[in-house]
């Protein structure tokens, strides 16, 4: 874990706390269904953490994922995210998933639109 702060205009970091992905167990993002930055890190203790936005947290646990089944392939559990943000092979995961997201909710408002529009006999 890494403290970030500016003194006048030089960005300073820090490194506060290390962890080893081997004692990782699970990785809880708390709310799949919600856009939502907080997630839990299980090791023998459980950290809160508190992603810069939902997007990064996605990108981290992808990442974590992959690092595991690259070097560890150890059973390793995410819960509480949505597999479909999870996966590499959805047709939603891509380096700019703010705006597939928000590409998707104007399908479905377009799609609810026309529906409203529709006469019923």
């Amino acid at each position: 874990m890494v403290k970030h702060w500016r003194v006048d205009r030089e960005e300073k970091y820090e490194i506060v706390e290390k962890w080893f992905l081997k004692d990782l167990e699970m990785i809880d993002g708390k709310e799949a269904d919600t856009d939502n930055p907080y997630f839990d890190m299980h090791f023998h203790k459980v950290y809160n953490m508190e992603a810069y936005s939902c997007a990064s947290k996605y990108t981290f646990a992808r990442t974590l994922n992959k690092l595991n089944a690259m070097y560890l392939k150890k059973d390793f559990k995410i819960v509480n995210f949505d597999d479909t943000y999870l996966n590499d092979d959805s047709i939603w995961s891509s380096s700019n998933r703010d705006f597939l997201v928000l590409m998707r909710v104007c399908f479905y408002a377009s799609n609810l639109l026309c529906l409203s529009l529709c006469r019923l006999s």
